[in-house]
């Protein structure tokens, strides 16, 4: 039997580290590398996409996991992706799967059960933490909830103003900057900037930014 080849998608470096060092011993793995963010990961297998399994994180910067994994799965359809996360809550799990994600476990997952949900995986199978398949069921059984989910990142509107702030936040830009490109005071930017993270329901610009990428708000 071949090895399975692996690469592990993880912004954090002692985590991806530590996830590393869980499936070390096991010599039917091959862990081809680590990366930082989905757009690196895109970057190594425009080069090569002979890999058979990642494990992918979902809060990153750059290029998030769920979006990652909708890509993947578009342009790499061979290869299986696990989202290996800290994450439980009720939209990521949906997200994920909705995004064609193999399987949802989370860190805190031991050495020998993340070894037999890779195989598992890779044999066809869908791998999930005993929390994340309890939550799982819930979401299949009551789709109400899967509506009351869609529905609320539907529900997102932002004014044309908004958009034009948003894009130019994506963009990187800086509030002074947005404010003289489009002839606004930096205190209206900023009060923009607050309604859209109001309706976005983000913390911050990194969190909004992908949010809205996944809505196609930008």
């Amino acid at each position: 039997m071949s090895k399975i080849k692996l690469a592990i998608v993880d912004d954090n470096t002692f985590l991806a580290r530590a996830i590393k060092e869980k499936l070390v011993d096991f010599e039917e793995l091959d862990i081809k590398y680590m990366v930082f963010n989905g757009s690196e990961l895109l970057a190594k297998l425009e080069k090569s996409h002979n890999l058979d399994l990642v494990l992918m994180d979902i809060e990153m910067p750059v290029l998030d996991g769920i979006e990652t994994v909708r890509i993947v799965k578009q342009k790499y359809p061979h290869i299986k992706v696990l989202m290996l996360t800290v994450f439980d809550n009720d939209e990521n799990i949906f997200n994920a799967i909705q995004a064609g994600a193999d399987g949802y476990l989370l860190k805190e997952i031991e050495a020998d059960k993340l070894y037999n949900a890779i195989t598992e995986t890779i044999e066809g199978g869908a791998a999930m933490s005993p929390s994340i398949a309890v939550k799982t069921l819930k979401l299949l059984r009551y789709p109400e909830r899967q509506e009351s989910l869609s529905a609320k990142e539907e529900a997102i509107e932002l004014s044309a103003r908004e958009q034009e702030v948003l894009e130019q936040l994506a963009e990187g830009l800086s509030y002074t900057v947005i404010a003289k490109n489009l002839y606004l005071s930096p205190s209206t930017v900023r009060k923009h900037i607050e309604n859209i993270y109001k309706k976005l329901q983000v913390h911050n610009k990194l969190e909004a930014v992908q949010k809205a990428r996944r809505q196609s708000l930008i």
